[in-house]
């Protein structure tokens, strides 16, 4: 039996001597093969994007994280100087995300992936999470890679939802590495998990005709040693391969 396809959108850096490469960090490529994926890295070719037949070649869609933020100006926000853009991702990523859930493709997206999928729909971000009222400080707390994704607070399942019954429990401890986050959650969305001071965590495709899941933390670090990383890889993993079947 082969492996479901699960394509992954690249970023589009420009690195050395004024030339951009096509990138996307190992961790999500090995996230893909755990959850039983064969990954396709998709280059982030914006406009000239052929979404219909990127769709064609996959069994399923991650939208991975990324340092690079959302060009504001696709919710409705105003441009800031030395913001870390990726405006290329961005032209690839949000009619590839918008075409896939209509086609009933699997979806799963993180951290960066979880806000296009808001933006994409039509949700807004808090740029500084931190420096909205009553927030928290969700950002990378920096050192070794270890005390990065060390687990940082912990987030409440929405009864009832999708996530908790992926989970098995009411709550869980999460990694948080993020400056930005939801500030209007997107009509079409179903908030999944929130964290202790209200931040939406995760979200569900309300009558998504495939899995369509995304979350703000990093499940894809090292995810073997993480029963709610596994749980969310194997659901995903086993939607594309039924997706796979589906086709052929």
């Amino acid at each position: 039996m082969k492996h479901p396809v699960i394509g992954i959108p690249c970023c589009r850096w420009w690195l050395k001597e004024s030339q951009f490469f096509h990138l996307v960090g190992e961790k999500y490529v090995r996230a893909a093969v755990g959850a039983g994926g064969l990954p396709l890295l998709l280059p982030a070719l914006g406009e000239a994007t052929p979404v219909a037949q990127m769709l064609e070649l996959v069994d399923g869609l991650l939208f991975t994280g990324s340092p690079s933020n959302i060009e504001p100006h696709h919710y409705g926000a105003a441009s800031v100087d030395g913001d870390f853009n990726d405006p290329e991702r961005d032209a690839t990523t949000l009619p590839l995300i918008r075409a896939a859930i209509d086609a009933g493709v699997p979806v799963l997206g993180i951290c960066r992936g979880f806000q296009e999928i808001n933006v994409a729909l039509g949700g807004t971000l808090h740029r500084k999470v931190h420096e909205e009222p009553g927030m928290h400080d969700h950002r990378d707390p920096g050192g070794t890679l270890d005390e990065m994704y060390a687990l940082a607070h912990p987030v409440r399942f929405v009864e009832g939802g999708v996530l908790q019954a992926l989970a098995g429990c009411t709550e869980a401890q999460v990694n948080s590495l993020h400056g930005q986050g939801i500030a209007r959650l997107a009509p079409a969305l179903a908030a999944e998990a929130h964290a202790p001071d209200g931040l939406v965590e995760a979200f569900s495709v309300k009558g998504a005709r495939g899995f369509a899941l995304a979350v703000q933390w990093h499940p894809e670090w090292q995810h073997q040693d993480n029963p709610l990383s596994l749980a969310i890889l194997e659901a995903f993993g086993k939607a594309c391969a039924a997706r796979r079947d589906r086709r052929g």
